[in-house]
């Protein structure tokens, strides 16, 4: 049994799968994060919103807030799964981040791992991280729902077909 102050997953693996979506690139944007125990038991799942970003922007920011439910949770040891190959080499050295919006993000995913006494990062293929995708989605979907109930986000009217009579 846990004491009071200690979280039951602080000596647990979590599994966090991630992933950010955008619709255009850039264009609306959400981020998707499932996370399982060790077991590939759910532990929580988490959908945000955000607004106009590019795609790789978008895979960044599911990361940090993935980053950051972990530690919310106690988390100390986790793995990390993304569709994204560029977030998972660029966060482990091995491709240089060159765009300047990246480099921010990059930086805090950065900082916020150094609260974690272990972590892993992998590429998955995206059939094998359907949950983020349907989170990041939904994100989205709700994102520009609320949006137009506010008359804020609008989307490109599709181009015309011409039919003739």
């Amino acid at each position: 049994m846990s004491s009071p102050d200690q979280s039951p997953l602080k000596e647990a693996v979590l599994m966090i799968y991630i992933d950010g979506a955008s619709r255009g690139n850039p264009g609306e944007a959400g981020a998707g994060i499932w996370m399982t125990d060790g077991e590939g038991r759910k532990v929580i799942e988490v959908r945000r919103y955000l607004g106009r970003k590019t795609n790789n922007e978008a895979e960044y920011w599911a990361l940090l807030f993935g980053l950051q439910e972990a530690k919310r949770l106690g988390g100390s040891s986790i793995r990390i799964f993304t569709d994204s190959e560029l977030v998972e080499k660029q966060v482990k050295g091995l491709y240089r981040v060159k765009n300047l919006n990246l480099k921010v993000l990059h930086t805090s995913v950065i900082q916020e791992l150094k609260a974690f006494s272990s972590y892993g990062i992998e590429s998955i293929p995206r059939e094998e991280n359907r949950e983020a995708d349907r989170l990041a989605n939904q994100a989205i979907e709700r994102g520009i729902a609320r949006g137009r109930e506010k008359g804020g986000v609008e989307e490109k009217p599709m181009a015309a077909s011409h039919k003739r009579s």
